[in-house]
Parts: C-alpha cells; structure tokens; sequence
C-alpha cells in the first residue's frame, strides 16, 4: 500500500545537488578561491525548519547560533542557544507557522536579538551590490547572508521561501543556497542570477519586493526589552507551505 504523502522533490535542472559530483567539484573550486570562509560554522548549525510557516525562522536562528551570539536566556535546562521558538520577542509565533513571516518583520526580529543587520529589498538594490555582499560575507565568518526569495525563479515548486546562503562560485557566479526545508530539497548551488531573480518578485501581501538581509555579530548584548511594537501586521507572506503542489 502506497503511504499517503510527499517524500522531498526533485531538484530542477537549473539547480546543482550540493552533494553531487558536481556539486562537490563547486565546493571544492569555491574553497580554493576562498569563498567558503563561513561555511564551517554556518553549516555547523543546519537545522531543518520544524513549521511549514518558519523558513524565516530557521535561516535566523541557523545565523545566529553560527555567529555564536547569545540569547541572554535560556533554551532547555541550563542551556541558551536559539532555535525558532525563541525567536518570540515581536510577534505570535502561531501566525507565523501558519503563515510564514514577511521581510520587514523578520528584520526587525534579528533587531530584537541583539544582531547587526543590513536590509535591502531588490528594487532598492542591485545585482552588483547582492554580488559585492555575497562575496564580502563568503570571505568571511563574521556574517552571513539571508535571502528571501520567490521559488519560482528557480523552478521549484512553492512560493516565497528564506534560506542563508552558505557560499560563492566566483568562477560560475551561484551561490551555494541551504535549503531550511531540507524535507523537500536538499542544499544547492544555482546561478546569483536566477536567486537574484527571485528576490525581486514582489510580495502580493505587501506589495515589496524580497531581498537579502546581512547578519553579523552584534557589539552590544541581545536587547530583552524590545517591544513587539516594530512588528507590522502585515498578513501571512513567507513560509514554504506543506501543500500538495508546493
């Protein structure tokens, strides 16, 4: 008897399995040219999205643990260390997991964890400036970079969707992209263009385009006394929904 379900998909051609031959042969291109300096620690701290609705969730709390900030509270026993359901500071994380998280809101709530963050939504950036970050936080392990996207772009089923970006082929131009929602495609490589691509499709809820958000190690302590106030209502927008044709 068949089990009813999905079980992961396949990826399209336009994309390249992290863990193939050729893939690997990225990887290793990529290490030599020094573009995978955060890849160790990002990596490290690969979680799987536990909601449907937390890809944005899980790409922050990933960034966080690989940056080694502090949560200034406790996550189990006497252990701090974040995950997404600590990332409650601006909002109710019931609408969240049903409906994903929109790029503003997900800003503000790396705000409230204490990190540096630089925003950009793609029509009020460039392909050249993604490019320029993603090359400055892949030569590094001082920050990373979080892209919201649209899935279509990269002819995947779904819709809005947000992973960090793991590292740059500066020769093929891709990023290496580790898919939160590991329960349907693996992490992969896939031109800048096409994710650039995909970070310009604006949000039918809020009428903005996606982007890319710059996380790094904050010079001060988390601040708990940030007030969900930042926090816009701005509907369910991105979370990459367990639907049958998702």
């Amino acid at each position: 008897m068949a089990m009813a379900g999905l079980f992961r998909r396949l990826l399209p051609s336009i994309a390249v399995d992290f863990g193939s031959s050729q893939g690997k042969q990225l990887f290793r291109e990529a290490i030599q040219n020094g573009h995978m300096e955060g890849f160790p620690r990002l990596v490290s701290c690969f979680q799987t999205q536990s909601e449907l609705g937390f890809c944005g969730l899980a790409s922050l709390s990933m960034v966080l643990n690989a940056l080694a900030i502090d949560p200034g509270r406790k996550w189990k026993g006497p252990w701090r260390w974040f995950d997404e359901y600590m990332l409650d500071y601006c909002g109710p994380l019931d609408e969240i997991k049903t409906g994903g998280i929109s790029f503003a809101n997900l800003v503000s709530l790396a705000h409230c964890t204490g990190a540096n963050v630089e925003a950009f939504h793609a029509s009020h950036s460039s392909i050249d400036d993604f490019r320029k970050y993603v090359m400055k936080c892949s030569t590094s392990d001082d920050c990373h970079v979080i892209a919201s996207y649209h899935r279509k772009a990269l002819k995947q089923t779904g819709a809005g969707h947000y992973s960090p970006i793991g590292g740059y082929h500066a020769g093929k131009d891709m990023v290496l992209v580790l898919d939160v929602a590991r329960f349907k495609y693996p992490p992969y490589w896939v031109p800048l263009t096409n994710l650039w691509e995909g970070m310009s499709y604006i949000n039918e809820f809020t009428g903005k385009s996606r982007g890319f958000m710059l996380i790094s190690r904050p010079h001060r302590e988390p601040d708990m006394l940030y007030s969900g106030a930042a926090y816009s209502q701005e509907g369910k927008v991105d979370g990459d929904l367990g639907l049958p044709s998702s």
